[in-house]
């Protein structure tokens, strides 16, 4: 297959990448056909996620940022700065789309701007057209928005609150986690059981939404072979 017709995706992760996995596992099959990974880029330098991709056939490059460090290496650069910077390594990759998967760094409007092509990345030079960007998260839309997810919709199943929970695949925008949902999956939390077995319930589930997400959007954006003949 020619370079011009593989999709192209960067993967942005914090820890130890099991939804990485997923989207490494189905590249080449019909779940994400025509796709490969070229960039892992995580902002924790021991990211578990970071080995698999360099344990990948053939291996995926992978590239490390973390915030403290390059606010520490460039006095007086911000917040916005350091996700501007993370734009640019994305950007250089060349991606179709990009992919947050476990990323633990609300992004400033200096990230999406960059993608959206309302920032240059680099002197006189912006993207030139958008790049869609994707955010897996595990609570249903307007349900736990933000961190700990999880353990806030087990606490509320606990009172009483909510029946279910569940996880979706989310476009990024800039208010978190707030973005159009893409692929949206409910998960039951069962009487009785511990906040672990619903957690590895809710991770299964994660593992197939982000692959199925990552086709969706894929297919908006560059179709695969099979769709465009």
């Amino acid at each position: 297959m020619a370079d011009s017709d593989q999709r192209r995706i960067v993967v942005l992760i914090s820890g130890s990448g099991s939804n990485l996995q997923a989207l490494i596992d189905a590249l080449g099959t019909p779940a994400l056909p025509d796709a490969r990974i070229v960039l892992v880029l995580s902002n924790r330098k021991a990211a578990y996620g970071l080995t698999r991709a360099q344990q990948a056939a053939p291996p995926i490059p992978t590239a490390y940022l973390a915030l403290q460090p390059y606010l520490k290496a460039h006095p007086g650069a911000t917040r916005e700065d350091y996700d501007a910077e993370v734009a640019k390594i994305v950007v250089q990759a060349r991606p179709d789309i990009v992919v947050l998967a476990g990323w633990m760094h609300i992004m400033s409007e200096a990230f999406l701007d960059v993608l959206n092509g309302d920032r240059p990345y680099e002197h006189g030079k912006a993207v030139q057209r958008p790049i869609p960007v994707i955010n897996l998260h595990p609570a249903l839309p307007g349900a736990f928005d933000g961190a700990h997810a999880i353990e806030r919709a087990y606490e509320a199943f606990q009172k009483g609150e909510i029946k279910h929970s569940g996880c979706m695949v989310h476009r990024v925008v800039r208010e978190v986690d707030a973005g159009e949902p893409v692929i949206v999956r409910e998960v039951e939390i069962k009487e009785g059981e511990p906040i672990e077995a619903f957690e590895e319930r809710l991770h299964k589930t994660e593992w197939e939404i982000i692959v199925q997400g990552a086709a969706k959007v894929l297919d908006e954006v560059k179709p695969s072979l099979e769709k465009r003949s």
